[in-house]
Formats: C-alpha cells, sequence, structure tokens
C-alpha cells in the first residue's frame, strides 16, 4: 500500500490545473478574467470526479448540502484527532519534551474541532469513525512526523478545497478559522522533519497559492486510513 504522502504528492500533481500555470507578463488580470471559465471548468471537473466514485457510494452517508460538507469535515478531524492521541498517549522513542509539548497542543486542537463538529452537526453527525494506522510505525519519530504531515497538507487542501462547495456564509467563517489553524499545524510539522520546509512548493504554488483537493479526491486518500467506509456520493460538488 502507497504511504498517505505518497498518496497525496501524486494527487497534488494531478489536480493542479489552472492554479500551478506560470503567470506571464500581463497575465494576472487575464487570469482573472478567466474566472468564469475557469469556474466552468473546474465544475466540469467536480462532476467527472463525482462519477468516478472512487469506491466511496458505499458505507456511512456523508449526506448532501452543508451538513454534508460538515460531516465531511468531521470525518477528517476524527482522523487525525486520532492520530495525533495515538501519537502523544505512546509517545516515539526518545521523543523530546519540546516535541511532545507541540503534538500535545496540536492533539488538543484537532480534538476540540471534532467536538466542533459534533456538536454542531447534532443527531445529523455521523456515527464514530474506526481508524487504521498500521501503515504508521509509532516508535519511529521519522515515520510520526512523516504521516504528521502528510495529514495536515491533505487536511489544508480539504479546507480549501470544501470552501466553494458551503452555502452558508457562518460556516465558511468557521471553516476559515479552522483551515488557518489547520496550516500552523502543517507548517510545524514541516519544519519539525526539516528546518525551513513550512511553505516549500510542495503544497505552494509559483501564485503563492496552496493546493486545494476536492471532497473525493480527499477522502481516496484518506480511506486508507480507514476502517469504516465513506459514502461522499452525495456530497455537493
Amino acid at each position: 500500500m502507497k504511504s498517505l504522502q505518497e498518496q497525496e504528492t501524486e494527487l497534488l500533481y494531478k489536480e493542479s490545473g489552472i492554479l500551478t500555470a506560470k503567470l506571464q507578463r500581463r497575465s494576472f488580470l487575464q487570469y482573472a478574467g478567466a474566472g468564469v471559465a475557469g469556474a466552468a471548468l473546474i465544475a466540469a471537473g467536480c462532476k467527472k470526479d463525482h462519477n468516478n466514485d472512487n469506491g466511496l457510494s458505499t458505507g456511512v452517508d456523508l449526506g448532501s448540502g452543508d451538513l454534508g460538507i460538515l460531516n465531511y469535515a468531521y470525518a477528517l478531524e476524527q482522523l487525525e484527532g486520532a492520530f495525533y492521541d495515538t501519537v502523544v498517549k505512546s509517545p516515539y522513542t526518545n521523543i523530546s519534551p519540546y516535541e511532545l509539548s507541540l503534538l500535545t497542543d496540536i492533539r488538543d486542537h484537532e480534538l476540540a474541532h471534532r467536538e466542533f463538529f459534533k456538536k454542531a452537526l447534532g443527531t445529523n453527525a455521523i456515527q464514530a469513525l474506526t481508524v487504521n494506522f498500521s501503515a504508521i510505525n509509532f516508535t519511529d519519530r521519522t515515520s510520526v512526523l512523516t504521516a504528521a504531515k502528510a495529514f495536515e497538507d491533505l487536511g489544508v487542501s480539504a479546507y480549501n478545497g470544501a470552501g466553494k462547495l458551503i452555502k452558508s456564509a457562518d460556516y465558511l467563517l468557521i471553516a476559515g478559522k479552522i483551515v488557518s489553524v489547520e496550516a500552523r499545524h502543517a507548517a510545524l510539522i514541516r519544519d519539525l522533519l526539516s528546518n525551513g520546509t513550512f511553505a516549500d512548493n510542495t503544497v505552494i504554488d509559483v501564485n503563492g497559492l496552496d493546493a486545494a483537493r476536492s471532497p473525493l479526491a480527499v477522502l481516496s486518500i484518506a480511506k486508507a486510513y480507514l476502517s469504516t467506509q465513506i459514502n461522499a456520493s452525495n456530497l455537493p460538488s
């Protein structure tokens, strides 16, 4: 099975599209003026993505509309919360008190996000998901931090990609607040692995824009770490 980092990198390059195109002279205005056409292309891509469900048409139904997107975010926060909770409860070999304190802070943030979505959704919330972290060696620092980097980068791209699907201004505001925290996490984890890589060109394109992925693209990666099957077929696109 490919690692989360490998799957994440593959989909990043596949979904680069117009956002990774280099801007030529005077092309900024042309780029901005192409908004309508670009939106049409993105919409077409999403429809194609929806038709190719990547095995995400059976299982726990995330729902539709804004509630579906909230459940989608809730599922991802469950995954991240479970990952960091495992790290903190069973730290990798020779972890420093400093790194443990940082990872504990991130764990607390992810659990707070998880509980926020659970409360906001109320009776519409999906069930607690069962995770599968068998591919991660929790005793090894590199394995843990590499997985954390991939989870965080994936989470940022997930919120970025979901923003255009959210109808409620209030929900969009909350998503914006959460993705900024996720980006802080991603930057920290990246620098723990290799100082100075907090915003390198594997996640930031030539226009200074971060990666964005559709829910199906994100869940196609994340499902390898979930024993519970997810049905994303009713999500907006």
